[in-house]
């Protein structure tokens, strides 16, 4: 079973799940299977996943029901997060930000009637909007948690200096920002940050969007799946960023395991309070994943990570 760890005062499993990818974004649309990710999402209960995160723009909306359709009796066992501030224009793949008081207000409401329960057991911010102060959108949220529909506060992709803003009016208990083998920004200032803060840190796409598993090879991808857009997914950056994918296999092969469980295991060791959530549509790489807590890094396979050269394309 997976070990757990801290969000704040939060207690989740060491491995989440990050579910975006059974409604949206990843792969063509055909590919999603209600069914299959249903069993996906029992078979993570099963194997001791106990954080789920979804978002309201997630499908839209549809992430959040899918969801609805797994808790069932297990929602005292379980730690769901989901978030508000992103929008999904009606049609389109375009996404705006829209962390306005009254939206965030609305949208928690929505969120909670399309995932069946009483409170949300972590909300975050989505985005910072950069039209509505900092401070009103967080106000807004801790309304809410003043009323009792959310337990607990985040916030995403945020800079230091908001957290410090946001933190100042009511405490911060989980950041996410991607984070991986090939996006290290937040090592600098954000996860000092949440380390000084009693913060958690959650990092979605700790795969690198699927590249970090080594199965990507080409930019064959469906128009409806966001890598297609995603300049480190054109066919220059694909074939330059082998070589990380090298570096990660070369540490796999040392511990009989692939390279996508060195990834996570990688993150893992970055510091107790963080918690990556892969995400997946299918049993066997939820599988894969969790084997990934398993794995002890030695000092020479950080160093050979650590190593790895710097990765080629902008991440959006």
């Amino acid at each position: 079973m997976l070990q757990q760890r801290q969000l704040g005062d939060l207690t989740v499993s060491e491995i989440g799940l990050g579910c975006v990818g059974m409604s949206a974004e990843y792969g063509a649309a055909h590919e999603r299977n209600e069914s299959a990710s249903l069993n996906t999402l029992e078979r993570a209960f099963e194997r001791g996943i106990t954080f789920y995160d979804t978002a309201d723009c997630y499908g839209p909306f549809t992430n959040e029901v899918l969801l609805s359709k797994f808790l069932g009796d297990k929602r005292e066992d379980v730690v769901i997060s989901t978030k508000a501030g992103l929008v999904r224009e009606t049609g389109t793949d375009t996404y705006v930000i829209n962390a306005r008081p009254e939206h965030l207000k609305t949208a928690c409401t929505e969120s909670l009637q399309r995932l069946n329960i009483e409170v949300v057991d972590i909300y975050f911010l989505h985005r910072v909007d950069p039209c509505v102060p900092i401070e009103d959108s967080w106000g807004a949220l801790l309304e809410l948690q003043q009323e009792g529909h959310v337990k607990h506060l985040g916030i995403c992709e945020a800079t230091r200096e908001q957290l410090d803003v946001v933190h100042r009016m009511g405490a911060v208990t989980a950041v996410q920002s991607e984070f991986s083998l090939w996006t290290r920004d937040a090592e600098e200032e954000i996860i000092p940050w949440c380390e000084a803060n009693g913060a958690g840190f959650v990092p979605f796409a700790p795969l690198g969007r699927g590249f970090l598993t080594g199965t990507i090879a080409s930019a064959d991808f469906d128009d409806d799946d966001i890598r297609s857009t995603n300049p480190r997914f054109a066919r220059e950056a694909i074939a330059a960023n082998q070589a990380i994918v090298e570096g990660i296999r070369t540490v796999a092969t040392n511990h009989g395991a692939t390279p996508a469980q060195i990834a996570i295991a990688w993150i893992l060791a970055q510091g107790e309070s963080i918690v990556p959530i892969p995400g997946t549509k299918q049993v066997a790489y939820m599988e894969e994943n969790v084997g990934a807590a398993t794995i002890d890094l030695t000092q020479t396979d950080l160093a050979l990570l650590e190593a790895l050269p710097p990765t080629v394309g902008s991440r959006y």
